[in-house]
């Protein structure tokens, strides 16, 4: 049984496309900044994160997106030696959002918006002679469901009123819609029944891109609700054909843990499976692939030639709150704007157990080792020069947890942990400082409160550094997984 993901942590809708022999995936990113993660692989299996696509203020702008909002999910594509990337930004512009680029490392384009086309999930494709069609879960006010248009992309605009393409087999939710030629027909694979356990991937065909649809007869092509698989929550699936003529799928899913209802913490994560086509029908093959855990494993002294891509923001633009130190390193100052209090420099947890620390100076601010899932699910050890303490935030309930630990002087190491849980929770939440050499444990707590069954929302928990006041001098940071021995 395979349940390895490619890549793990907080990646949701996938979507993939391939170049030659270069395979490129993005995925959504909702509030953070920059935006929609891109991957780089040869073979389906190993990954590169290249960069971010929505990486300037003009393509997605920082601090302007609550939690789960911002940028949904985007459809990857390489169209006559081009890419093209459409997504939708539910706090920006209206409309679906476009970039291009010939060089997928970047810059991309500017922004261009479809207007009109109320909705999300946004798809691409071409027929033969060169027509795009966008096809999307429509919110407009003729009801929601898969539509579909044809539009001219350079120009940004719709050519003509949408239709409506397909309802699925009668499950909540349909959305998630791709559009791929093969043979005589056009496929229209879709997800349904809702991103939770009921989540299932679904297909119809059609022998014109506008239709009209016929249903898989096995469908649901993929789907683990209502079993005991450690991979739940699948669907949101994208394809993709090989060089060899072979075809293959990614698609989101979670790995919940603990007693029921189950949570998961780290997000929803890409996954990857095979295809066989049987009575041209897709059919999905989980296990095709050998998918090994991967070293998610980092050390980063910030050494002055740029911050690497894992690093993204909520509530404020990297640009705002990190600086190359004056003496090597990072310095981090406090954020701008409505959002700035949430503004933070993190990255995604990746693991079903690990361990940050972070070595810091603060000899001229105070500061914070953060561990969020969204506005009001985090905790955090807050320090200055003279004391450290840890605050838990569950929803609109913010305490310090455990006693202070004073310092004795403005360097000291902090340090989170996800760890074996002690309760029926998914982990426990570890907080320790460690000051002149000696680990003073600020409190550990019930991992489920830092989790999407109970915060809601569409994100994973990230980890990461704010300043709380003046500025706060970062010399290096630690990432890595723990094992079962290390998590006890």
């Amino acid at each position: 049984m395979n349940v390895a993901p490619i890549i793990p942590g907080f990646h949701p809708d996938p979507s993939v496309c391939r170049a030659g022999d270069d395979y490129y995936l993005a995925n959504s990113s909702f509030e953070y900044a920059p935006g929609v993660p891109l991957w780089h692989s040869r073979d389906l299996l190993t990954w590169t994160l290249v960069g971010n696509i929505l990486d300037r203020p003009e393509q997605f702008l920082p601090g302007r997106a609550g939690s789960s909002q911002g940028v949904y999910a985007p459809t990857l594509r390489h169209h006559d030696g081009r890419f093209w990337l459409i997504t939708t930004d539910v706090t920006g512009p209206s409309g679906q959002l476009v970039v291009s680029t010939d060089d997928p490392a970047g810059p991309w384009s500017a922004p261009t918006y479809l207007e009109g086309l109320h909705g999300i999930d946004p798809d691409l494709a071409w027929d033969d002679d060169g027509t795009c069609f966008v096809t999307y879960c429509s919110s407009g006010p003729d009801g929601v469901g898969i539509a579909q248009v044809r539009v001219d992309l350079e120009k940004g605009t719709a050519l003509e009123e949408p239709r409506w393409l397909w309802s699925g087999t009668g499950l909540a939710h349909p959305e998630a819609p791709h559009l791929y030629r093969r043979g005589a027909y056009w496929y229209l694979l879709i997800a349904e029944g809702g991103t939770e356990r009921g989540h299932s991937v679904s297909v119809a065909r059609a022998t014109r891109p506008e239709g009209p649809y016929t249903g898989a007869p096995a469908n649901p092509v993929l789907s683990h609700r209502s079993t005991t698989h450690p991979v739940q929550n699948t669907g949101h699936a994208d394809l993709v054909e090989n060089p060899d003529g072979s075809w293959s799928m990614v698609y989101l899913a979670v790995r919940p843990r603990g007693y029921t209802p189950m949570f998961h913490v780290n997000g929803r994560e890409t996954f990857l499976a095979g295809i066989d086509w049987v009575d041209d029908w897709p059919v999905v093959d989980e296990d095709r692939y050998d998918v090994a855990v991967r070293d998610t494993s980092y050390t980063d002294t910030f050494d002055g030639s740029g911050l690497h891509p894992r690093w993204v923001s909520p509530g404020a633009g990297l640009a705002q709150i990190a600086a190359p130190g004056p003496d090597g390193g990072l310095r981090l100052s406090p954020g701008t704007g409505p959002r700035a209090d949430v503004g933070a420099l993190t990255a995604r947890a990746l693991d079903p157990a690990w361990r940050f620390e972070a070595d810091l100076d603060l000899a001229q601010g105070a500061g914070a080792l953060l561990l969020r899932l969204d506005d009001t699910h985090w905790c955090e050890i807050r320090a200055d020069a003279e004391q450290a303490h840890a605050v838990v935030r569950v929803g609109p309930l913010e305490t310090r947890h455990g006693a202070a630990v004073p310092l004795t002087g403005p360097s000291l190491t902090l340090r989170a942990e996800s760890v074996t849980a002690t309760t029926t929770g998914p982990d426990d939440v570890r907080l320790t400082a460690v000051v002149d050499g000696v680990e003073h444990e600020l409190t550990r707590f019930d991992g489920r409160y830092l989790s999407t069954e109970v915060a809601g929302g569409f994100t994973g928990r990230v980890v990461g550094l704010r300043a709380l006041d003046g500025v706060v001098d970062v010399t290096e940071v630690r990432y890595a997984p723990l094992t079962a021995d290390e998590a006890g």
